[in-house]
């Protein structure tokens, strides 16, 4: 049984009067992919950046603990000291220093020495070492996911929260970058994964959550989640009919609602 490397206990986040977390609770184990889906609004943003205490004075209730130690109104330098990284919606790389620079500011927490990593980074992602004196804000959009993951695991984190990676990307992109994914995977990360294609998220992730207005309703194994005939029909665009084909499985119309 792995242990418990994140650890959220019924927090509520709110934007001023909107509240979008409710008692969110989740346990992540060490060396796993957790994947996190939900529509836009669902609060999955929001769940990562509680996390890594970029909200002003957030969680507004409830607790979080990393590697059993609270985290909860850390300020988020502090969190990425203790193994944290987080990769953002957008990927907001420094666009006006090149890649290699990029690659170093990664590392700022870092006080040894980094050659090894920027050589395992560049074998992660051969396209950086090729572009490594380019300007970032010159590299396309799969080239700047690239670099802001490998910028992120420039920190050394134990634990990688990913905001929506294939967004914006081609479908080809999009399947490189997960082949990226399961190969720093292997190297030992764990990863949460926030993601709105539910079908590559799936195909990666050991277990699965959905979220519904700032609720976790679904929780199980990917294998159980993809299972779901609401994800299929809701995330993996089946059908009603035909996600229940062949099973004596019921969907009650709307039921996380």
């Amino acid at each position: 049984m792995m242990s418990v490397l994140l650890k959220l206990a019924s927090v509520d986040t709110y934007y001023g009067p909107i509240q979008a977390l409710r008692g969110a609770s989740l346990e992540v184990g060490a060396g796993g992919i957790v994947a996190v889906l939900g529509a836009n609004g669902a609060g999955k943003t929001t769940l990562l950046k509680t996390v890594m205490g970029l909200l002003d004075d957030q969680p507004d209730k409830g607790t979080i603990h990393f590697d059993g130690r609270p985290i909860h109104g850390a300020q988020t330098e502090d969190i990425a000291r203790r193994g944290l990284a987080y990769v953002p919606e957008g990927r907001e790389v420094f666009r006006e220093l090149t890649v290699l620079e990029n690659l170093r500011a990664g590392a700022y927490t870092r006080r040894d020495d980094i050659a090894a990593d920027l050589e395992r980074m560049f074998g992660h992602f051969p396209r950086l070492r090729e572009r490594r004196e380019q300007w970032a804000g010159t590299l396309s959009g799969g080239e700047q996911q690239m670099l802001a993951i490998a910028r992120a695991l420039m920190g050394r984190p134990r634990l990688l929260l990913l905001d929506e990676p294939s967004l914006g990307l081609s479908p080809l992109l999009v399947r490189e970058i997960f082949v990226i994914l399961r190969a720093i995977h292997a190297d030992g990360m764990t990863i949460v994964l926030v993601e709105q294609n539910a079908h590559m998220a799936l195909s990666v992730a050991d277990r699965a959550l959905v979220m519904e207005r700032g609720r976790f309703v679904l929780d199980g194994t990917a294998a159980e989640i993809a299972a779901d005939p609401d994800v299929q029909e809701f995330y993996l665009g089946i059908g009603a009919e035909e996600s229940v084909r062949g099973t004596k499985r019921y969907r009650r119309k709307k039921r996380w609602r």
